[in-house]
């Protein structure tokens, strides 16, 4: 496939996972090519992702991960509630994460830079350096003082999610549930509402792409940043849990703030199936709504990557052109199109960073 010319910024992806959770992906090598990532160097050069948000993520103990499609689909589409996480293996982790895309960084075969500031991102985008925008989903490594929100900061934390699909001492996590609404229990914490103002002073971009719809509507009142969804889709095409409803979305257009589309099939198919026959249209089509809704300013890409069922057209970083030719071919304009690979990420990054 002809690479795109097109720079692309992924608004998620979970490859960093292989960097420091053991037996993930065995004999990961971010500089090679490896035949069961979606995200290595490689493929972000042939996709012509100049920059992505790398997530440090907390993985479900091993007994409450559910593997297969088959008792999914048993158990209703609905996952068992996930419990809370224990602080101190949830900072471990995210420190031992961090070191090792801060060792990435200093890998001279990579060429990777960890983006710190605008003028590091902007500059990324026109060489061939390749960006990190390090990314904490779910904030159980921060504490109720929030001092290593500091320390994380300073080792180049410029996004965080303040949950991930489970409840923690911020807020409550939307479970994963179809069909659902978003609306599935309690919001913020008075802690949470503490953490949202102490990233807008810092300049830290927060994610609520796995927050309730309670915790959302508690951001929006509270925070001065644009709101920002980097990895989801919408409800209106696909009733999952994960879905931003229509009145999210246009409040998300309000704060000039950003939807990153998702192209995890499940939060994609009317029937929240995870099959990867899904065919790539269907990213367009979430795509095309929000941008018909609240303007093309307000979508981008946020794929998911290593975290998801991808369709199988998509299923790699490299196949990326595939998308932008869909896109294309119904009728987006270049401009448009730029906006969706990077423009819009820049826009709101500039509004919500304070470097």
């Amino acid at each position: 496939m002809t690479k795109t010319s097109h720079r692309i910024i992924d608004g998620h992806n979970d490859a960093a996972q292989y960097l420091y959770v053991p037996d993930k992906l065995p004999g990961y090598n971010f500089t090679a090519d490896n035949a069961d990532a979606a995200v290595d160097l490689p493929k972000l050069r042939e996709g012509n992702v100049q920059a992505g948000f790398f997530a440090i993520f907390n993985p479900p103990m091993r007994s409450e991960v559910i593997s297969d499609i088959a008792t999914y689909r048993a158990l209703g589409f609905r996952l068992p509630p996930l419990p809370s996480l224990p602080h101190a293996r949830a900072q471990q982790q995210a420190i031992e994460g961090m070191v090792e895309l801060l060792r990435l960084e200093k890998n001279p075969d990579a060429n990777v830079s960890i983006i710190r500031s605008l003028i590091d991102l902007i500059r990324c985008l026109n060489s061939d350096e390749t960006g990190i925008i390090v990314h904490l989903e779910g904030a159980e490594a921060v504490d109720a003082k929030l001092n290593a929100l500091e320390v994380f900061y300073q080792s180049g934390l410029r996004s965080l999610g303040i949950t991930w699909s489970r409840p923690n001492i911020f807020g409550h996590g939307v479970p994963f549930k179809f069909p659902s609404s978003p609306d599935t229990g309690p919001g913020l914490t008075e802690l949470g509402q503490k953490l949202v103002r102490k990233c807008n002073e810092m300049g830290i971009m927060l994610d609520l792409a796995h927050l309730n719809q309670k915790g959302f509507w508690e951001v929006a009142t509270i925070t001065e940043a644009p709101l920002v969804s980097t990895h989801t889709a919408v409800h209106a095409l696909c009733e999952s849990s994960r879905n931003l409803t229509d009145a999210q979305i246009d409040a998300v257009g309000s704060s000039q703030g950003l939807i990153g589309v998702t192209f995890y099939v499940g939060d994609l198919r009317e029937d929240g199936e995870d099959n990867p026959d899904t065919p790539i249209s269907r990213i367009v089509d979430h795509i095309e709504y929000v941008a018909n809704r609240i303007g093309i300013d307000h979508v981008a890409l946020g794929s998911d990557f290593d975290g998801a069922m991808m369709p199988k057209d998509l299923n790699k970083a490299s196949m990326l052109p595939g998308l932008i030719s869909e896109l294309e071919t119904r009728g987006f304009s270049k401009e448009d199109i730029e906006k969706i690979c990077h423009k819009n990420w820049i826009r709101v990054l500039y509004h919500t960073w304070k470097e």
